[in-house]
């Protein structure tokens, strides 16, 4: 009965040989590799008769189609249930796990970017720190996917990760996982006629989530400008950020891709509704802004519709589509990369700021807090102007602080003004 099997899977691979691959449109077609496809089930029989250990016929195929697509690029792959079902869930805002984008770099995990507010963020690990080993067991070799599984289970169960940093020792991580749920959009006041909007990660919602936050900071009152926060969000869905960026321009396009099939060239433009109307905008972005957030800078900076300022984003510029297969499986495939409406590839190139701002922590020294000044003397000499004198001055503190220490924060609000300035000479 071996025999027979192993007669049968040979057999159908190289009857496949005499059969024309399908081709693409302007494409001759082209044979199959008929010496690469008998080598290949060579090394099936090889394996499955000579391995120290017995291996089923569908783990050894399956471990092909791993493989054959791992040897693409860092983004595409075969996905089994549980990772389908994963990635369908990080789209709809709640899953399990540690809260990392990840990619692969030199056999090793690359951190993309935590997401806020997830044990990832709280326990500090930042963008572009290499995960070494996963609970001790060392990842180089290890797959994407593999690594990804192990860093997924039960929420409040324990997990050790081992991280470089730059040039750094490896140093160690403690994690609890959790259940993640992501809130895509905060918006907050800095100062008065200017806000902050922060976007975590594209979401199914987010478009309608910025156009709802920009509804209610109208409503309070003049918006003087606003500080569109994409540091360290690692993407999403493209339409979400086709919305977002939608919400501040008034027609033209935003972004297009390219692909060898001629449904994955698609062209996107914005409408007339446009509820961000003339605020002035500053886009703030850094190494562990990704995709979707590449998408909306490229496209507000070519368009000239904002200034953005940080570091040069993370350069994921290609457009994986998810197939799904049978028994519950896809293949998440690499089809077509993006461009910027003015033509930019921004694959392994990154979005690169008007302005560069350097991550930095603004600290307060103690002759600047909260001491004493001339207000506070006793018996200390009016300036006659008649307004009210100011009292002590009280420490800042819990987020305002956080806040006030964010280097790149200050100086996006700090344009904001100097442009409002210009604009009202």
């Amino acid at each position: 009965m071996t025999a027979v099997r192993n007669l049968t899977i040979a057999s159908l691979v190289l009857l496949l040989g005499v059969l024309p691959v399908q081709a693409q449109e302007g494409e001759p077609p082209a044979p199959l590799p008929l010496n690469e496809l008998r080598t290949f089930t060579e090394v099936l029989e090889r394996i499955r008769t000579s391995y120290v250990e017995e291996v089923d016929d569908a783990t050894l195929l399956e471990n092909a189609i791993r493989g054959m697509l791992e040897g693409l690029d860092p983004h595409s792959a075969y996905l089994e249930p549980e990772a389908f079902q994963g990635l369908q869930d990080t789209t709809t805002g709640q899953f399990g796990g540690l809260g990392l984008e990840v990619g692969q770099e030199d056999g090793f995990i690359k951190v993309i970017s935590p997401i806020d507010d997830t044990p990832a963020s709280r326990a500090g690990i930042e963008p572009g720190d290499l995960i070494v080993k996963i609970d001790d067991h060392p990842v180089k070799g290890m797959s994407l996917m593999d690594a990804v599984d192990r860093m997924r289970g039960p929420a409040g169960s324990k997990i050790k990760l081992t991280l470089v940093r730059g040039t750094g020792r490896p140093f160690d991580v403690q994690l609890e996982r959790a259940v993640i749920k992501v809130r895509s959009v905060r918006v907050e006041d800095l100062e008065p006629g200017y806000a902050y909007l922060r976007i975590t990660q594209f979401q199914n919602n987010t478009g309608d989530e910025v156009r709802r936050s920009l509804a209610a900071l109208k409503e309070k009152g003049d918006l003087k400008g606003l500080v569109m926060d994409l540091r360290n969000n690692p993407g999403g869905v493209l339409q979400s950020a086709v919305e977002v960026a939608d919400a501040f321009l008034t027609g033209g396009l935003i972004v297009y891709t390219k692909g060898r099939l001629a449904n994955t060239e698609l062209r996107f433009n914005a409408t007339s509704g446009n509820p961000g109307g003339d605020i002035p905008l500053v886009v703030l972005i850094n190494g562990g802004s990704a995709s979707a957030s590449e998408i909306v800078a490229g496209a507000l900076q070519d368009r000239g519709r904002a200034v953005i300022m940080g570091t040069d984003s993370f350069g994921k510029g290609s457009v994986q589509t998810v197939l799904p297969l049978n028994n519950d499986r896809a293949l998440k495939l690499t089809t077509a990369l993006y461009y910027t409406p003015n033509g930019r590839s921004i694959q392994a190139q990154g979005i690169v700021p008007d302005i560069r701002v350097d991550r930095a922590q603004l600290t307060r020294s103690e002759d600047e807090g909260g001491g004493y000044r001339e207000v506070d003397l006793l018996g200390h000499l009016n300036n006659g102007s008649g307004e009210a004198e100011p009292g002590l001055r009280t420490p800042v503190t819990g987020a305002e602080a956080e806040r006030a220490a964010d280097y790149q924060l200050n100086q996006a609000l700090n344009l904001l003004k100097g442009l409002n300035i210009t604009r009202a000479r």
